[in-house]
């Protein structure tokens, strides 16, 4: 075979490994988060019902539930229509402290419409770059669209907040036990 007639053989050689090295952020579609507006969003939350927060998080202990808009896959939960109190959650998209973009959802749940959650659970983090190693929590967990997301669900509070961020100084896994307000500035409503 001539030099010529090899040449398109290495090309489709060439072309099939530089599509499949792809080193951007993927996961399953039941490890993933999304925050689009108040009505189009997906969580992490405890895979097993009537499970606190903390007894979730192990490897396999955890799943992603999204509101009927953000639903894509049906590896993936459903969250309530009313999983936000009525008129208490906030959306917000900005920039952060070093000029990235983020995005979040702060604000007051209804945790006994949710069966995954314990209402008297005072309730936990999750996160893509706390947890073992800095691999997420869960593990190889991602926020569609952004480099960064923590995540806390405070059933007993009553109350929920997420962002998505580029820039992990806008997303801190360090303040796990502080909650919501403290990790992730926004409107909560004053829950009760």
């Amino acid at each position: 075979m001539s030099s010529f007639h090899k040449l398109p053989i290495y090309a489709l050689a060439l072309l099939s490994v530089t599509s499949s090295s792809y080193a951007g952020p993927s996961a399953a579609p039941d490890n993933i988060v999304d925050v689009i507006s108040v009505d189009k969003f997906c969580l992490i939350v405890p895979r097993t019902a009537h499970t606190s927060i903390g007894d979730s998080e192990h490897p396999g202990g955890m799943q992603t539930y999204c509101s009927s808009d953000g639903h894509t896959d049906p590896k993936q939960g459903y969250l309530p229509a009313d999983f936000w109190q009525e008129g208490k959650v906030a959306f917000k998209s900005a920039t952060g402290e070093n000029g990235k973009r983020y995005t979040q959802l702060t604000g007051c749940i209804n945790s006994s419409k949710l069966d995954r959650l314990i209402p008297s659970d005072a309730g936990g983090q999750y996160d893509s770059s706390g947890g073992y190693n800095g691999q997420g929590n869960p593990q190889g967990s991602v926020c569609l669209g952004y480099n960064h997301y923590v995540e806390l669900i405070e059933p007993r509070g009553p109350r929920a907040c997420i962002r998505c961020c580029d820039d992990p100084a806008d997303c801190p896994t360090n303040k796990d036990t502080a909650g919501c307000p403290r990790v992730i500035e926004g409107n909560y409503f004053n829950c009760a």
